[in-house]
Formats: structure tokens, sequence, C-alpha cells
């Protein structure tokens, strides 16, 4: 069978995000050899006993190609510590699912097991790295010799023909290596450079968190870097992002209209050329994928989030169908619905493409709503003061909570 790259699927395809989700993931186990700095997961070696079953597995996966999801990820902890795994690769494929898998750079990571991955059915192999050297990567990943099975990983599935995703998650630790990551990256034939942006759950620490003036600086360094990387880069718990990449776009298609040359390479503007670089990033601007909005996250156990960063239970799919927790879950359908935004967010032109990381809203106020604490952009039409007064209006009120924990 032959599968679509996922980096080529349409940037909505026609999903109603009400009804179904763009992306999917199952942790499929907790269990991992690593001990990451800001694992979300705090996963563990040993597997967690009460974990979905093969058979729930394949049920899970029989509604994930019932609601036609278009990309659906094993991960973990380290998918390779369930046994199971190339049996449940086989049977989505099988159903016309498109399945990534996420592995941990671990000695259980070989050639023969990424060639097992390919022939099961895997369309993305992710590998995460966070450094472009071993002194940062082996830290962040607490492992000696981490950086170097990356490294590895990523030529064996080169070899496999797999396409390779990279994950860096971003935080004070590596936010200087941007330059040097993406060399490196040059190097290694990937496909996709996925950026997350710290969210302190789990391992992640409030003190790695960048503030909102250095979001802004490693947007710079991104923008900067995809208009002439040779792989697409996407960024992931910084919906932001989207906003500083149209204003950018939309400044230097102004800066055109002044010049005998007429636009600058990388700007923007529909209907109009664009180069090959700004066409691959501005689709992914227009996803609107948010947490909770086109994207669901199933643990390990069979619980629902909007995201595996964002830890409200909206149910199990032990008890209800996942397309049913996805569709009316309260926390789900307020996460979808704008108007219910809070404070800047909430009064901000961009909401629609952006809405804020809700999940790092979450982990910082205990609000998912609240405004997303990492942006300094101040929207057209929000008044502070007002602002301030309605606030203090709202905690006034004896209002329903939104969710129980």
């Amino acid at each position: 069978m032959t599968m679509q790259p996922m980096h080529n699927i349409p940037a909505r395809g026609g999903i109603d995000y009400d009804e179904s989700p763009f992306l999917a993931i199952w942790e499929i186990t907790q269990s991992c050899d690593l001990a990451c700095k800001h694992c979300r997961a705090a996963a563990q070696p040993i597997p967690h006993p009460d974990e979905l079953t093969h058979e729930e597995g394949k049920a899970l996966i029989d509604q994930i190609a019932g609601m036609q999801i278009p990309i659906f990820v094993f991960t973990g902890g380290d998918p390779l510590k369930r046994r199971d795994v190339f049996d449940l690769i086989r049977y989505a494929a099988g159903k016309g699912v498109q399945v990534a898998v996420t592995p941990s750079a671990t000695p259980l990571l070989t050639r023969e097991q990424i060639f097992k991955m390919k022939a099961a059915g895997v369309v993305r192999l992710g590998i995460s790295l966070d450094g472009s050297c071993p002194e940062i990567h082996d830290a962040f990943r607490g492992l000696p010799g981490a950086w170097a099975r990356t490294i590895q990983a990523i030529e064996w599935a080169n070899e496999a023909g797999i396409p390779i995703q990279v994950h860096t998650t971003i935080s004070r630790h590596n936010a200087h290596d941007l330059d040097n990551l993406c060399a490196l990256f040059e190097k290694l034939a990937i496909v996709m450079w996925n950026v997350f942006f710290l969210v302190p759950v789990g391992r992640g620490q409030l003190d790695d968190l960048l503030n909102g003036e250095e979001f802004e600086q490693v947007f710079g360094k991104i923008y900067e870097l995809s208009r002439r990387a040779n792989f697409q880069i996407k960024t992931t718990e910084a919906m932001h992002y989207r906003r500083y990449l149209l204003q950018h776009n939309l400044e230097e298609k102004k800066m055109g209209h002044g010049h005998p040359g007429g636009r600058p390479q990388g700007a923007y503007e529909p209907g109009a050329p664009t180069s090959a670089a700004t066409t691959r990033n501005m689709s992914w601007a227009t996803r609107r994928v948010n947490d909770g909005k086109g994207f669901v996250f199933i643990s390990h156990v069979g619980n629902v989030y909007p995201s595996g960063f964002l830890p409200i239970h909206a149910g199990n799919i032990r008890e209800t169908p996942l397309a049913e927790i996805y569709r009316n879950a309260p926390i789900f359908k307020a996460l979808r619905d704008t108007s219910r935004l809070e404070g800047k967010c909430g009064a901000c032109e961009y909401k629609e493409i952006c809405g804020g990381s809700r999940a790092r809203s979450y982990a910082l106020t205990g609000d998912p709503l609240a405004p997303e604490p990492c942006c300094i952009y101040q929207p057209k039409n929000w008044d502070p003061e007002r602002e301030q007064t309605a606030e203090a209006f709202r905690q006034s009120q004896a209002a329903e909570p939104l969710v129980t924990l």
C-alpha cells in the first residue's frame, strides 16, 4: 500500500476539528530507560501494570481508522519497550492508518529494529535531538552516549528509507544552539524539524522555561532558519509563532511594494509565487491545531487528554468511545471555542490561528483558558485596565468550574 507522506497532507484536508482531530498520539507505554530532564511522562523503566492490552490497542486503532485521523503517532515512554509494538504497527497499516513512531535512543533502537518498523508499515520516525553535540544532548537526556546513538539511528532510518522528523525541546539549556542544530540537520537529510517549546509538566522545570522576550528571539531565529533550510520547520506548544510568522510575512510583503525587485524572497502573499521554504512553513501556520483542537492524546492506560502536556482528564476509551470524548467532553469543547479565551488572548486578532498554548497556561496558572504566559504581543483592541476590572468581577462570581481534575 502506498502511503502519502505526512508532510504533504493538505493543511486542513477538509477536517472539521469539532468532529475529528488532525493528529492523535497514543502513549503506548510509559516505560523508558532514559531519564530526560524535561520528560512530560516522568517515564519509568517498568511498564505500568494497567496499560492498554494488545486487544484494547487494536480496538483503539479501529476507532482511529473510523474517525479517519490523518496522523497517528505511537509514543511513550519508549514504544520499543512494548513487546507487541510491531504487531500493532502492522495492524494499523492494514487498516489504512498512517503510523509514525517516536522511539527513544537507547540500546533497544538497533538497525534491525528500524528496518522491522519500516517493514511493519511505519511512515515516519520521530527522533529527539536536543543539542548539536554530545555535551548538550546527553546532559538533557540523562544518558551518556545518547547523542551518538541518536545520530546512528537517523543514519539507519535514512538507509531504511523512513522519513525522519527530529524533535528538539527548547529551554535555557539549548536555546543558544539553534544555528548549530540546523547545520547538523542539513547534513542528516531530515524532512522536518519539530521545535518543542517547554511546558513545565512532568520533569519539565519552571526555571528552564524561556520568558516572553526570549520566545520572540527564538522565533526570530527559527524564522531566519526556515527561509533557507531544506526541510520543514514547525513548532509545538508555541502557537504564537504563527502570529509572528504572519506578521513578518505581511511586513515583508509591504516592503516588497517599495522595491524595484518586488517582493523579497520568503515574503508571503496569497496567489503570488513564494519560495519553497516559505510555502512549506506557511502551511503549518494555517493548520490552526491547538491543544484539544485538532489534537488528542491517549495515555498508556486509556485516559484521553487535549494534549500530552495538558493533564485534564476528559474520559477513558475503556468506558467511552474516543470520538464521543473528543467531540463532547466539556474541556475539548471549551478549548475549541475561542470566545472562551480569557485576557489578551480573548481580545487578540490572531486568536483564530493562534490561541496560545493552553497547556502552558494551565501549567503556570491552573486555568487552561488563561492568556498565554510567554507571549508579549499586545492585541490592538485589548485594554489592560478594563481587563483587570473584568477579572475582578469574574472572581467575585461563584462560577461553576470548567473541569473536574
